[in-house]
């Protein structure tokens, strides 16, 4: 293993779970939900920001969506006004004017951007879309807004009336959701998101933890200390990292995602991922979600999952892995009256019984039992 190898290595260990999603993301260009209890939104948005730009040095924009939300105030959300300024934006309240200029997030010490996106084509009054797009609420907003979401990842691009706008080289989408949402995502926005994860509160929040605790006079400040003293949506979030380089660099991205395109997979393991998708298409439970664009990012996931643990082959370990981190939510529970053995005369009384209570993650749990695991 040579130094540079090493030293990434030694970085990804270091790296929280929000961390890891982001870095997945951006090794397989694709992009994340992210799930959290409703009272750790605030929080989780928060050390979101500071994953994007002081962890990856990226620049980001926060946008709070609702049902009053306007397609033409998302597409000028995802937009930062400078993007070789200050960069950090939270447009919370969608339903001001969004041609004023944003706040910025960040008061002091951003600029990561001259490192991280020298490649953003910007529109012809300067400004451009933001590294990372965190999206709360998006399963709230309108039809109309959700498809343009769908077309901002699919295209890499917003259209406004004067100019078309390209995504930045490393881009990612955020949806940060509620646990317990309301509502749910368009389908096929869902199925574009390449992976979900949830962060419960006892993850932690470590960058935000810092960075209070540096404006403390206490050294060990605690998550609901954290909790108690955030600032309030939308205001400023002081930066704190004394090093002007982001801890993961584009440079760190680019080789984990050049080692990622040259991880062997056995038949063997091929044969695994092949049958998981099978028994996940088969299991009386589902009703759908195993859509083939699943199964790509299942691929992808599993050998962008390989570096990250110092590996150049994908492991039957990895596999389970990304299975429990591509399918939660996409897959559709079915009712009892559509449950496929009602076809040739099940009693319904019997399979209310047996989907009574059967989660997402029950199902993935039962298909990774049921299918044989090669040596």
């Amino acid at each position: 293993m040579d130094s540079a190898s090493a030293d990434i290595t030694a970085k990804i260990q270091g790296l929280g779970d929000l961390e890891l999603a982001v870095i997945v993301c951006l090794i397989t260009d694709q992009h994340c939900i992210i799930r959290t209890e409703k009272n750790l939104e605030h929080a989780l948005d928060q050390e979101l920001r500071l994953v994007s730009n002081q962890v990856f040095g990226l620049s980001y924009v926060v946008l709070d969506c609702s049902e009053n939300t306007t397609l033409d105030e998302f597409v000028n959300g995802v937009l930062v006004d400078d993007p070789k300024g200050p960069q950090g934006y939270a447009l919370e309240q969608l339903g001001e004017d969004v041609r004023a200029p944003f706040e910025p997030c960040f008061t002091t010490g951003l600029l990561h951007e001259k490192r991280s996106t020298p490649d953003v084509d910007h529109g012809s009054d300067g400004r451009g879309i933001a590294n990372v797009v965190i999206a709360k609420n998006l399963n709230a907003a309108d039809h109309q807004v959700q498809i343009q979401a769908l077309e901002l990842i699919r295209n890499r691009s917003v259209t406004t009336r004067r100019s078309v706008y390209e995504a930045p080289k490393h881009f990612l989408f955020i949806a940060l959701l509620s646990s317990e949402p309301e509502a749910r995502l368009t389908v096929h926005l869902n199925d574009h998101f390449s992976i979900s994860h949830i962060h419960a509160t006892e993850d932690g929040l470590p960058n935000l933890e810092q960075h209070m605790s540096n404006r403390t006079t206490s050294d060990n400040a605690s998550l609901s200390s954290v909790l108690h003293s955030l600032p309030e949506a939308g205001g400023p979030l002081a930066y704190s990292r004394p090093s002007k380089e982001p801890f993961v660099s584009a440079e760190d991205t680019e080789a984990l995602k050049s080692a990622a395109a040259t991880v062997r997979v056995s038949p063997e393991v091929r044969a695994y991922l092949h049958n998981i998708v099978v028994f996940m298409r088969m299991h009386r439970a589902i009703a759908g979600g195993i859509s083939a664009i699943a199964t790509r990012h299942f691929h992808q996931l599993v050998k962008a999952l390989a570096p990250l643990h110092d590996l150049s082959y994908v492991p039957p370990s990895l596999v389970a892995l990304a299975t429990r981190k591509v399918y939660p939510h996409r897959i559709l529970i079915t009712t009892p009256e559509n449950e496929r053995s009602m076809q040739w005369g099940s009693d319904i009384r019997a399979v209310r019984e047996m989907l009574e209570g059967m989660t997402v993650e029950d199902i993935i749990e039962d298909v990774l039992t049921q299918v044989e695991v090669p040596l």
